[in-house]
């Protein structure tokens, strides 16, 4: 394929544009706007891939069939899986932490296998999946909200808090929670931009490469990544439809700082009452006691868990603050139409996406301290209305990253250094198709 023929691909940070190469063994092209990472060298077939989805989704059936951990007091021995940690929840009216956790630890995670099975089954064998479209669209819904491994820290940590009080001891559920995690971190790498590149290379969609005109800007879809001339008209947040997957493509996302202000408000409000208000409650023999998230870090640290309380802390307090100042930061700097430092930003706008879902540990800590102290009469350990208030900000502040268009604060560099009206300085900008990247390993030619 002549270098002019090439698939583009855009970076979904700065929204450069690039003829994508084939890599070798160890190589990762990089932005050389941005330096944010745009595709890795996989050595997997998709045959392998189906494997290690059938796998995954083996691996997930014996997770939740097993218990995670038991404990004993007095002779009396209480089991807990995922499931019996919901299913209690639920049955002690925190119905708000039962669902967030319910679809958080086993609802999605299934779907989002699930899927994977369903599109990786005929592509492998040089076919479209049926439903291919649409498929890819729940795809890329579902990924940011699985949270197999933050589940798995949970019971560690679930775990450590109960020694002090009984005899507690893991289950062969635990184990495969492990294994599951290594699994879907490896599937993680098949994002539907990564899927749909696959298709391509199969044949059972077309490749489209599209014809740059004066009057157009290029744009990549936010599902399937194809790369396409849209009208350059005055305003950028316009609706399109994809010329692949019909999904909606913006050239950038409409309304984005009002949006996500309105977001990161709200998590503003629920994070007072989720630090003030307990997350726990404890009615056991010796009388009831209520504790905050900071109350449970300090209680790991007496009981001289330094380690597990630094974690704790840092997933539940240093987190979730971190998340709402660099949002803050971020938007505050656009503004502003700060150009200043925006490779930094581009990292912290990508730490942000990254540790998002992590907040949510304390939420699984409870729901399962519920399930394994579940002895009538003796103790009983429930949620509290602080568990319901963190997960409400959990989910606010990722929506909230998800709605900043990191893109704008890149057009603004652009907009200081060309002296042109909006429309043609945007379609110099999308039309500025690179063909080297810098790579890791060795350059790309």
């Amino acid at each position: 394929m002549t270098p002019d023929r090439q698939p583009l691909i855009e970076c979904e940070h700065c929204a450069s544009i690039y003829r994508r190469h084939q890599l070798e063994p160890g190589e990762t092209a990089n932005c050389a706007r941005c330096g944010a990472i745009l595709w890795r060298y996989s050595g997997l077939t998709l045959s392998n891939w189906l494997a290690l989805a059938i796998t995954a989704l083996i691996i997930f059936g014996v997770a939740n069939a097993y218990p995670v951990a038991s404990m004993s007091v007095q002779g009396m021995v209480q089991q807990a899986s995922l499931l019996d940690a919901i299913s209690i929840t639920w049955r002690q009216g925190h119905w708000v932490v039962a669902i967030m956790t319910g679809l958080a630890g086993f609802v999605l995670p299934l779907l989002q296998l699930t899927v994977l099975l369903w599109v990786l089954g005929p592509l492998s064998q040089g076919r479209e999946p049926a439903g291919f479209r649409g498929a890819m669209r729940l795809l890329g819904a579902l990924r940011p909200w699985c949270m197999i491994p933050v589940f798995l820290l949970g019971v560690l940590v679930a775990v450590v808090k109960l020694a002090g009080m009984a005899a507690v001891s893991p289950g062969i559920g635990l184990g495969a929670f492990g294994l599951l995690t290594i699994f879907l971190t490896m599937l993680g790498r098949l994002s539907p931009h990564v899927l749909w590149r696959y298709a391509e290379t199969v044949g059972v969609v077309p490749v489209h490469i599209p014809e740059r005109g004066p009057n157009s800007v290029l744009a990549g879809c936010h599902v399937c990544g194809q790369v396409q001339a849209i009208p350059a008209d005055d305003d950028p947040e316009a609706e399109h439809h994809c010329v692949r997957c019909q999904a909606v493509v913006h050239y950038r996302k409409p309304d984005h700082l009002a949006r996500t202000w309105a977001l990161l408000l709200a998590a503003v409000v629920f994070y007072i009452p989720a630090n003030v208000l307990p997350v726990m409650q404890v009615s056991s023999v010796l009388g009831d006691s209520a504790h905050t998230i900071l109350g449970g870090v300090v209680e790991l640290w007496e009981m001289g868990s330094w380690d597990i309380a630094l974690i704790v802390f840092i997933a539940s307090v240093a987190v979730p603050l971190t998340k709402l100042l660099a949002l803050i930061l971020l938007l505050l700097t656009e503004q502003w139409r700060s150009t200043t430092n925006l490779r930094p930003r581009t990292r912290l706008y990508q730490m942000v996406e990254f540790i998002g879902q992590w907040s949510m540990l304390d939420v699984f800590v409870v729901i399962l301290l519920a399930a394994l102290a579940d002895f009538q009469g003796l103790m009983e350990i429930s949620a509290g209305a602080g568990a319901a208030a963190f997960g409400v900000v959990v989910i606010l502040t990722m929506l909230a990253a998800m709605s900043f268009d990191l893109r704008r604060s890149w057009d603004l560099e652009g907009e200081s250094e060309i002296e042109l009206p909006d429309v043609e300085r945007r379609d110099q900008q999308a039309h500025d198709v690179h063909a080297p990247v810098s790579v890791t390993g060795k350059e790309a030619g």
